[in-house]
């Protein structure tokens, strides 16, 4: 993982050696996180050839988060101009901000897709309790609670801080014109299925995979290799064009 700064404000995973990129990741953090929390995700990404960057959480500062997406999407650090499919992928307050910003053009350079993870609803439940509550919220994974437990600039209980009622203006569905994958633990208690299932059927072309016994960061979770290998999925799909194709399709033997 390469970061920018002692704090990973913004951390790139980039393809192996003597691979041409296949195409171009921004992951956007959710309340609390950081960009370094998306390493496992970022690593298994990268090895399948996408370049991946991931920035700050918008909810601390949403000027910078999104200035951060601007300058990845048109050129990296070293200039290099990201090669398409160009793809925003969002986790919790992340997925809403993406969602906003894919809805609105509000990004400068143009995207290919968008992942969304763990996309909050106006009206999901106030989270209360402990530190370990919030974690036990966040993913039933052990390995990811310990790595959320013991570091330092995640900020603790920010998953019960409220979303601005602006950025649920912006996102909606109905005006986002690029391919949708959604990501959502059915046993999602901070952002309940129900209701972001209502937000995805709005959308002109969305898909939306429910992950069995999930918790609200899919990407993170017991799953994550499940979660990454779709998302991976969908970043091949949008490489043949944007309205994402099948290229595997299950067949009926009987």
């Amino acid at each position: 993982m390469t970061v920018a700064g002692a704090v990973p404000v913004v951390a790139s995973w980039r393809e192996p050696d003597g691979i041409a990129p296949r195409g171009t990741v921004v992951v956007v953090p959710g309340r609390g996180e950081h960009a370094g929390v998306y390493e496992r995700f970022g690593r298994r990404v990268a090895a399948d050839g996408y370049r991946v960057w991931a920035v700050s959480d918008p909810t601390f500062d949403e000027e910078r988060s999104t200035g951060q997406i601007r300058a990845l999407l048109a050129a990296d650090p070293a200039g290099e101009v990201g090669p398409h499919p160009r793809v925003l992928v969002g986790s919790d307050s992340g997925a809403l901000h993406a969602a906003g910003l894919a809805a609105t053009g509000g990004i400068g350079t143009g995207i290919d897709g968008v992942v969304l993870v763990g996309l909050p609803s106006r009206d999901d439940p106030a989270l209360s309790g402990s530190w370990d509550d919030e974690l036990a919220a966040r993913t039933s994974c052990p390995t990811h609670q310990g790595r959320l437990g013991n570091d330092d600039v995640v900020r603790r209980g920010a998953l019960a801080g409220r979303i601005p009622a602006s950025w649920f203006d912006r996102a909606q569905s109905a005006s986002i014109t690029v391919p949708v994958l959604g990501l959502h633990g059915e046993a999602d208690a901070v952002s309940p299925f129900a209701a972001a299932a209502s937000w995805y059927a709005g959308a002109p072309a969305a898909e939306l995979v429910g992950i069995a016994d999930g918790r609200h960061d899919a990407l993170n979770d017991q799953t994550h290799r499940t979660a990454a290998a779709t998302v991976v999925l969908f970043l091949e799909r949008l490489r043949l064009g944007t309205d994402a194709p099948a290229i595997a399709r299950g067949v009926t033997l009987r």
